[in-house]
């Protein structure tokens, strides 16, 4: 397999797929990964497996639709592989394996068959002290976005999952690219305070266009230079709530071609006056566990 990602926009060949089976017992709260899961197990919301399971198939029918080829891991029993963008992440030709929350471990091992059709020398796999999740890591033509948390209590928040390190292992990985940090809020408990991922509050769009939540940001200055890079004329900003929702969580499978959850039609209507087609598929369930459709695919050849 000749891995190729370059963008988060162009069009999609091959990607994996996570899988909505045998996801296991509902968690706890002290089992949670995320504030959007703690908030849905503390209000007994916590979605059902055969919702996530026809959710999932309706996002792989409009993959296969386009004639994209879809990847599955292997399955695991009694555990949620619904988030394959956690696992790992490609740039260019090389795959990064995440570290990721050591609990989820089994998860990676089950990615180990697709692996096999990778060249050795095009995975990388973490040092132990660098963690960065595929989920803070955005490309946009020469740039490498990457959501972080830089402050001293990151070891004590689960939802701080990229740390400075990471800037560094990327940059010697791939010094011909621009790599700009941007420091998310962080909240284990409240999913309208805290940002999981990059991917909760950016994503580039279309041809130069772009989708940002400014309050997801420590530091405002980092969502006005993403403002100013692509013209406030193409950004569309979300709301609290449509952050809360995930409306930036979207997944591209061309340029012109934007797959959204279906409750999403403030945005749907701005990405059609684009000129983007738009397919929506339910997904609002497994909204509730913390990730939306990026997250959920791990894109391996794009044109």
């Amino acid at each position: 397999m000749q891995l190729h990602i370059t963008s988060e926009t162009g069009r999609l060949r091959e990607v994996i797929l996570g899988l909505p089976y045998s996801n296991g017992p509902v968690p706890s709260l002290d089992e949670t990964f995320d504030s959007k899961s703690y908030e849905s197990v503390k209000n007994g919301v916590y979605p059902e497996e055969k919702d996530i399971i026809h959710e999932m198939e309706a996002f792989e029918a409009i993959l296969k639709k386009h004639g994209v080829e879809v990847h599955r891991p292997a399955l695991v029993t009694n555990c949620n592989q619904v988030f394959s963008r956690d696992v790992g992440f490609v740039i260019e030709d090389k795959i990064i394996v995440s570290n990721i929350i050591p609990d989820r471990q089994a998860e990676i091992d089950a990615y180990e068959p697709i692996y096999r059709n990778i060249h050795y020398k095009n995975i990388y796999n973490l040092p132990e002290a660098v963690h960065v999740e595929g989920g803070d890591v955005i490309l946009y033509g020469d740039i490498i976005f990457v959501g972080q948390y830089n402050f001293p209590d990151y070891p004590t928040l689960k939802t701080a999952r990229t740390n400075a390190l990471a800037l560094d292992y990327l940059k010697m990985i791939f010094p011909e690219k621009n790599i700009i940090p941007l420091n998310l809020r962080k909240s284990d408990t409240d999913p309208r305070e805290g940002i999981l991922h990059l991917d909760c509050t950016f994503m580039p769009v279309g041809r130069g266009k772009a989708i940002i939540y400014r309050n997801g940001f420590i530091n405002p200055r980092d969502a006005e230079h993403l403002v100013n890079l692509f013209g406030a004329e193409n950004v569309f900003e979300l709301t609290q709530e449509e952050m809360y929702w995930m409306n930036s969580n979207i997944f591209s499978i061309a340029e012109d071609i934007v797959v959204v959850e279906e409750h999403f039609t403030r945005l749907k209507a701005w990405l059609e006056e684009q000129g983007i087609t738009v397919e929506t598929v339910p997904y609002r369930e497994i909204s509730k566990m913390g990730g939306l459709l990026r997250c959920s695919t791990l894109p391996l050849v794009r044109d």
